[in-house]
C-alpha cells in the first residue's frame, strides 16, 4: 500500500512538473525561486500585503488563489496567495526586499513587455501599469512590494486609471 501511494505521489508530481514551464516546475516542486525558499510555515518577521489587478483588454486575468503553495512541495514561498482576490501576501523569516518580478517568478507567470501572465497586446497596443492609482513607466519586474501597494497591469486598452483598492479586510 505505501509503494503504490509513493508511486501515485511521483506520478502527480511528474504530472504537474511536465506540464509546467521552466519556472512552473520549481514552483510545483517547492525548489527556491530567485532565493525565495518554500518552507514548512509562514515567516513571521515580516509580513505585508499587496494587491494585483491584472487586465486583458477590459477583462480580469484572475491571480489564483494559492499561488506559492504547491500541492507537491507543502510549503509556503515567502510570496503568496491564498484567495483569488488579488491579495499577495509577503510573510518572510527576514527582512528582504521582493519585488513584482518575484511574485511573477513564485506564480509561474511571464511579466514581460509583451506577456503578462498569458494576457498581450495586439499590434499598435501596450502594457500600461498604475501603482497606487499613478502610471509607472519603469520596469515592473524592478517594482519593490510595499506595505499596501496597489498595482494595475492593463494589457490593450482600455487604458483607464483604475479606482483604487481598498478591501484590506484586515490584511
Amino acid at each position: 500500500m505505501k509503494r503504490t501511494m509513493n508511486l501515485l505521489v511521483s506520478l502527480a508530481a511528474a504530472a504537474v512538473l511536465s506540464c509546467a514551464g521552466a519556472a512552473g516546475a520549481s514552483v510545483a516542486a517547492g525548489q527556491p525561486i530567485d532565493g525565495i525558499r518554500c518552507e514548512q510555515m509562514e515567516g513571521s518577521v515580516l509580513h505585508i500585503h499587496q494587491h494585483l489587478d491584472v487586465r486583458d483588454h477590459g477583462k480580469p486575468v484572475t491571480v489564483p488563489d494559492d499561488v506559492g503553495r504547491p500541492i507537491v512541495g507543502q510549503c509556503f514561498y515567502w510570496l503568496h496567495t491564498h484567495t483569488p482576490d488579488g491579495i499577495i501576501h509577503i510573510e518572510a523569516p527576514t527582512f528582504h526586499t521582493f519585488t513584482l518580478g518575484n511574485f511573477f517568478d513564485v506564480w509561474g507567470e511571464p511579466l514581460t513587455k509583451t506577456n503578462v501572465a498569458g494576457a498581450k497586446p495586439k499590434q499598435n497596443e501596450r502594457i500600461v501599469v498604475w501603482v497606487d492609482g499613478r502610471r509607472y513607466d519603469a520596469d515592473p519586474r524592478k517594482l519593490e512590494l510595499t506595505q499596501h501597494l496597489d498595482v494595475t497591469i492593463e494589457v490593450g486598452p482600455p487604458y483607464t486609471k483604475p479606482v483604487p483598492f481598498t478591501a484590506w479586510n484586515g490584511n
